[in-house]
């Protein structure tokens, strides 16, 4: 076989032996790279069914026999071979079973719950259709379901650790063949130089292709990195071997693409889907509609009594109306309780709000304070300007140190995929108040950009109550 020389300090492969070397020895090795991972994979999916499946059947089995006095009670083996194939039915259809499973315990644990929770409607849904819902046990059936939960969560990470000694830190194999193109390191990869071992694109020579087939042998990923002219002779050859090919483009990476399109005789490169889909919208909406009509609600004589207060001070309107970037980069009048001095009111918001700031009312000072300030935007929400959870609204004139917003960072603009919120991750995290030097804005959109990515339901609740522990803070002036 061909062997050549690899640098322990630049190359990282998964389960190898001989890890104890410094850095810089040089070692010798064969073509294959490395034994294929496919088999092993398989094997891992296996296992997880297999422990997947005794958990079930011996959390069912021992609960059945601590509350009904018998492991092999009949309604007990029916209740298992009904919910078994469901669950792992789910399972294959929620990607309990994949390679991100396989390495991050994280997403092994969360979509194995997932899929329990799925298969457990089906079962119901089976069971009141077929009218066999009585013959079920609703204690035994639910402490089944809670030991079920505990015994899984514990045995994928038993697993998780034999997987990992099987497959890798990452249950692939990678090679990065550098052609001269941008530098590009990829953990727990194999990088090679074309130039050092000879390889070029060359689909007139059938020894070459040999040669680049040899080193592709058992990779589960090939990524070149290589001059512009050179691209599309590693497109095709990439597409003439049964390989997961690609080939790095600097302006991926400059633009956020996010996948590539093609019809109607031109190429294009899809840099923004949105952040939600349909789904998505119309859960955070009903979420929206709920929670600002109740806390309207409820909240009601609050507002009357504080609008009054504020009429009272010095008899000017109960509200202060400003215009915000939102959706789409659209304005909107964003409605708060007056705190200001009619007559020193910022339209702009160019100037923020400092401790001893003489426009601030008395009763202005104490709404602030408590965020009470804020409530009326819960009327901004039923109209569909803001929701109850995302990026704050800033005033299209504020400044970060002597910049506007969109000077200091470019992504600021990201921030307006979303519909703005009262509160946000920004908000609990205490990144709130005037925005005195550039770091002071650069630490909200960071947080604000991790909203943006991967929008839950259940985070948004999170992040509600989370509201609730910083509704008074020092940053309020």
């Amino acid at each position: 076989m061909t062997t050549l020389q690899r640098d322990r300090a630049t190359v990282a492969p998964p389960s190898r032996k001989g890890g104890d070397e410094p850095p810089g020895v040089k070692r010798q090795l064969k073509l294959p790279l490395a034994p294929s991972l496919e088999k092993r994979r398989l094997q891992a999916y296996l296992l997880l069914m297999l422990v997947d499946g005794l958990v079930i059947v011996g959390a069912s089995l021992l609960v059945s026999l601590l509350y009904l006095g018998n492991a092999y009670d009949p309604q007990t083996l029916q209740q298992i071979n009904l919910y078994l194939p469901l669950y792992w039915g789910a399972a294959l259809m929620t990607q309990t079973y994949s390679i991100q499973a396989l390495t991050s315990l994280r997403y092994s644990q969360s979509h194995s719950m997932m899929a329990m929770i799925i298969a457990l409607v089906l079962m119901i849904f089976v069971a009141f259709f077929t009218k066999s819902s009585e013959q079920f046990s609703r204690v035994s059936t639910a402490a089944s379901i809670v030991c079920i939960a505990l015994g899984m969560a514990w045995a994928r990470a038993v697993t998780q650790v034999l997987i990992r000694s099987g497959c890798g830190a990452t249950a692939q194999n990678v090679l990065v063949i550098d052609d001269g193109g941008s530098p590009v390191r990829v953990p727990h990869a194999w990088h090679i130089d074309s130039r050092e071992h000879r390889l070029r694109p060359d689909r007139s020579d059938p020894h070459m292709l040999d040669r680049l087939g040899m080193f592709m042998t058992n990779m589960d990923r090939v990524i070149v990195t290589c001059p512009r002219e050179r691209r599309k002779d590693w497109a095709l050859v990439f597409k003439g071997s049964n390989i997961c090919g690609e080939i790095v483009d600097p302006d991926v990476q400059e633009l956020g693409v996010l996948g590539a399109g093609r019809g109607y005789g031109f190429g294009s490169l899809v840099v923004s889907v949105g952040p939600l889909g349909l789904r998505a919208r119309a859960v955070k909406r009903a979420m929206d509609l709920v929670i600002a009509g109740s806390a309207t609600i409820v909240l009601a004589p609050l507002l009357l009594v504080v609008a009054l207060m504020i009429w009272l001070e010095d008899r000017g309107p109960v509200f202060f109306m400003q215009q915000r970037q939102g959706r789409n980069n659209r304005l909107f009048w964003i409605y708060k309780f007056r705190s200001m001095r009619v007559e020193q009111l910022d339209a702009t918001g160019a100037r923020s709000a400092s401790r001893d700031d003489d426009r601030i009312t008395r009763i202005g000072r104490f709404i602030r304070k408590t965020s009470i300030d804020e409530l009326p935007q819960l009327l901004n929400v039923l109209r569909g300007d803001m929701s109850i959870v995302g990026p704050r609204p800033h005033a299209i004139g504020s400044l970060a140190g002597q910049k506007r917003f969109w000077e200091v960072d470019p992504r600021y603009l990201l921030r307006h995929s979303l519909k703005p919120g009262v509160t946000g991750l920004a908000q609990i995290r205490g990144l709130r108040g005037a925005t005195d030097s550039e770091a002071d804005l650069s630490s909200r959109l960071q947080a604000d950009l991790e909203y943006l990515d991967g929008w839950t339901a259940i985070r948004d609740i999170r992040i509600i109550f989370a509201t609730v522990t910083v509704v008074v803070h020092d940053r309020a002036f």
